[in-house]
C-alpha cells in the first residue's frame, strides 16, 4: 500500500471536485467529477456514490480505479482497487454523511452505496519533469 503524506492529504481536503477514473469489464472508460469524497487513513479514501450509476457498475464489475485531485499546477493521482459497501457500518457512516451534507446545501441526498478506495500507488500529476512519476 502506497500512503498519501501530510500534504497530500491536506491538498486533497482543500480541492472541491476529484475525478475518479474507471472502466466496465471490457475496459471502457468512464471518468466523472465527485465531492462526496474523505480520507479514511493515509490509504483509504471513502467516496458515497450518490449520483454515480456507471461508475458504482463498474468498480463492482472492475475495481481498479484512479483518482486525481489538483491545485494550481500541483497534484496527485491515486490508484488502487475499489469496494462497494452497500450495507453495515461503513454503509451506515456514508448515508449519515452523506444527507449531513445534502443538508448544507439544501439538497436531499441519499447514497446507494459506500466506495471504498485502498491506495496502492501515487503519482504526480504536476507539469515539469516529475510529470507521471511515481511518488509512492
Amino acid at each position: 500500500m502506497a500512503k498519501m503524506t501530510k500534504e497530500m492529504q491536506e491538498m486533497f481536503n482543500r480541492v472541491g471536485i476529484k475525478q475518479l477514473a474507471t472502466a466496465d469489464k471490457k475496459g471502457v472508460p468512464n471518468v466523472v467529477p465527485i465531492n462526496f469524497m474523505k480520507i479514511v487513513d493515509d490509504e483509504t479514501i471513502l467516496a458515497s456514490a450518490v449520483f454515480m450509476t456507471k461508475t458504482f457498475n463498474n468498480i463492482k464489475e472492475n475495481p481498479v480505479c484512479a483518482l486525481s485531485i489538483w491545485e494550481g499546477f500541483a497534484g496527485y493521482q491515486f490508484k488502487g482497487p475499489a469496494t462497494v459497501v452497500t450495507e453495515g457500518p461503513v454503509f451506515n457512516e456514508t448515508q449519515t454523511w452523506t444527507e449531513e451534507e445534502g443538508k448544507k446545501l439544501g439538497l436531499p441526498l441519499h447514497s446507494k452505496g459506500a466506495i471504498v478506495i485502498k491506495i496502492n500507488e501515487i503519482f504526480s500529476v504536476s507539469p515539469g519533469a516529475d510529470a507521471g512519476k511515481k511518488i509512492s
